[in-house]
């Protein structure tokens, strides 16, 4: 459709030379731009990345559950007045002192909650970087569906800008046919009308082109002053290759992989409270160095102490509280996963039924557009001729305009449900 595309030129020209003369900077992106910047700016998504960084730095932290501490320094003692020895006789006027320096090591290694907690972390990354990635599908599925917006604003701006010529040129043909007596004066009142009813039309629609490019910058974490306009010269149906939808579908979801690493997150932590009580706790600790009186010479000296128990509470056998709590977790989440995939059916057939109606309504449109554009032409050329009334090439330009406007927006329409149908199917943008 060559002629939805003949105002494009000029209005570029006159679009950058007002932004110029705005002193505003002005950015020419396309699809591929979008989707490029989308995917590196968009600060929604960096927030997610950050939030992953932040699970695999948790995972690192809970990996050091097994490794001991090692001291090194001095330490000690000093008592004036009573002490009680080993037999548990008191002794006064006794002034003990004592130092200690060397080195030593020791650990406390909960082996039930160690091992569960340090698998549940995995899993926690897991489902943090799942949902890094749903994220940015969505974010860029938002800035994509906002460009094809701005795209349909630019060029209604565009068809509008030939209109308001195409009038203005029309409304001076009558005001010399009036001056020639060939016209009634009020044929030219209602041209002039006409004229500024398309200018009005042509500014709401820059002012929507504007709104939608402030937007996309937003979306694209760019310059506040900066304005965007479509560098893709026309709107064009983009019949994108997609995976046929299968019973399971929803398992390609990063959403899904998400909620279930959550889950076994959940469950493996259930493990400490359960499993985790036949593991015992081991504490060990040895120092070696040099004791003895602040006067006197200091002796090498070193010790070793170790435990190994078994900690039984007994709340776990009585109440059970950590057992329901987690759980009452571990219930809420796999309802969280069953919701999930009713939600994956509504967008699939959401999107599905769209992208069907919106090519339906292409073709309507487009044939529309085709007819109007003939019947305009042809009320011109019977305008030249003063065979036609004004009133009908006003109306003529009408329909015109809004046959461009439903084509553009059906095209627009459809492209937004085709991204959509690959990000509900599991595909990453």
């Amino acid at each position: 459709m060559k002629s939805l595309n003949k105002p494009f030129v000029a209005f570029i020209i006159l679009l950058v030379a007002t932004l110029n003369a705005n002193a505003q900077q002005t950015l020419p992106v396309n699809l591929e731009t979008v989707l490029r910047l989308a995917g590196a700016n968009n600060l929604t998504i960096k927030e997610y990345q950050l939030k992953y960084q932040q699970a695999l730095a948790d995972q690192s932290k809970a990996k050091e559950w097994w490794l001991p501490n090692i001291y090194a320094g001095a330490t000690t003692h000093y008592l004036n007045g009573a002490a009680m020895n080993t037999d548990g006789k008191i002794f006064t006027d006794v002034k003990q002192n004592n130092l200690w320096t060397g080195l030593g090591i020791a650990t406390e290694i909960d082996f039930g909650k160690g091992i569960y907690q340090s698998l549940a972390t995995k899993q926690k990354t897991k489902a943090a970087n799942f949902f890094s990635i749903a994220e940015k599908n969505k974010e860029v599925l938002n800035a994509i569906e906002t460009y094809f917006d701005l795209q349909t604003e630019q060029l209604k701006y565009g068809f509008l800008l030939s209109l308001v010529n195409q009038s203005d040129t029309l409304s001076q043909q009558i005001k010399i046919q009036v001056d020639a007596g060939l016209r009634y004066q009020s044929e030219y009142l209602l041209a002039q009308s006409n004229f500024n009813h398309l200018k009005i039309s042509m500014l709401q629609a820059k002012m929507e082109w504007q709104k939608k490019s402030a937007l996309l910058a937003n979306l694209l974490n760019l310059d506040n002053n900066v304005s965007l306009i479509s560098a893709d010269s026309a709107l064009i149906p983009l019949p994108l290759s997609i995976q046929p939808i299968d019973t399971n579908g929803f398992e390609k979801r990063p959403e899904y992989s998400a909620l279930n690493a959550e889950l076994r997150s959940f469950q493996l932590s259930r493990k400490m409270i359960n499993q985790g009580l036949l593991l015992p706790k081991l504490r060990v600790g040895f120092d070696n160095g040099a004791f003895g009186a602040y006067s006197s010479a200091l002796y090498n000296t070193n010790q070793l102490n170790a435990s190994l128990l078994w900690i039984i509470p007994i709340g776990r056998l009585t109440y059970k509280g950590d057992l329901k709590q987690w759980n009452s977790k571990i219930a809420l989440q796999q309802n969280k996963v069953e919701q999930f995939k009713n939600q994956y059916q509504q967008e699939t057939s959401t999107a599905t039924a769209e992208s069907q109606t919106a090519n339906d309504q292409m073709t309507i449109a487009k044939e529309a557009f085709q007819l109007t554009a003939e019947a305009l032409k042809q009320s011109i050329e019977r305008q030249k001729l003063g065979t036609v009334k004004p009133f009908e090439v006003f109306q003529a330009q009408e329909f015109y305009l809004q046959a461009e406007i439903d084509y553009l927006k059906a095209v627009s329409e459809y492209n937004k449900a085709q991204y959509a149908l690959k990000v509900a199917f599991g595909e990453a943008l």
